[in-house]
């Protein structure tokens, strides 16, 4: 996306007409506007409020899973328009795919990636990362083991949340190992992921079993409860854990 791409107010006709086609999954119907308005499939689309997204990024944005998302993506990307743009004017970078791991939209991820987008953009609202970090920060979990399967590179904290065993011992036998106070963000996610043999390894290796997260200053008891993770909630009681000053 250029810094000159067109822009188009939100509640302008052309906007809104080019927004209803996508959230319908309208495919004939994007095509015509695509190519009688030259610049559409780059355009960014202002909110009054502040804030643009891509057409992409309109076919992303929440709740997600809209139709005929395959042949959205590759109208769109014929088109000209640019997997990766971020979000314009907003808190974060996220691109479209970040978008659709956050709505654990799985089909759309796959269009995106079969499309061509960049599975390790950075940009996400959770750390600044890639698609990765909005899909496990959020909770989305099928949107999570996609991306690992389509090659997403995996940090600690989100072989945590997702069992992901192997990985997690590879790391922690290592040299040098990490050191045990690195441990509780993932042991965290761990909870967050009802993820309980790999918060058991990852306590009996350091994790501090009561970690507030900076962030909302949840306790891993918190969270496992938040998220209805009853085994794992019954574990951290039986071990002593505490809730947050903040709670759940």
């Amino acid at each position: 996306m250029s810094t000159d791409s067109r822009r188009l107010r939100s509640d302008e006709p052309l906007a809104m007409e080019v927004t209803a086609a996508l959230k319908q999954g309208e495919v004939e119907l994007l095509s015509r506007l695509l190519a009688a308005e030259p610049g559409l499939a780059d355009c960014v689309v202002e909110n009054p409020e502040g804030g643009g997204r891509t057409l992409l990024h309109l076919f992303a944005d929440w709740p997600g899973h809209a139709p005929n998302a395959a042949a959205i993506v590759q109208t769109l990307a014929a088109a000209g328009s640019d997997l990766d743009a971020p979000a314009v004017g907003m808190r974060h970078r996220e691109t479209p795919l970040h978008w659709a791991a956050s709505n654990d939209d799985v089909v759309l991820i796959d269009a995106q990636l079969d499309a061509g987008a960049d599975v390790e953009h950075e940009g996400s609202s959770i750390d600044g990362g890639p698609p990765l970090s909005s899909a496990v920060g959020y909770g989305q979990w099928a949107a999570a083991r996609r991306l690992v399967e389509r090659g997403a590179r995996t940090l600690l904290w989100h072989e945590a949340a997702l069992g992901l065993m192997p990985a997690i011992m590879r790391r922690l036998e290592s040299e040098p190992a990490p050191r045990p106070e690195a441990l509780s963000g993932p042991f965290w996610n761990a909870c967050h992921g009802g993820q309980l043999g790999t918060a058991q390894y990852l306590l009996a290796h350091g994790a501090d079993l009561n970690w507030p997260a900076p962030w909302s200053g949840q306790t891993p008891l918190d969270v496992a409860e938040k998220a209805a993770r009853s085994d794992v909630v019954a574990w951290l009681l039986e071990k002593g854990a505490a809730r947050g000053k903040k709670g759940a």
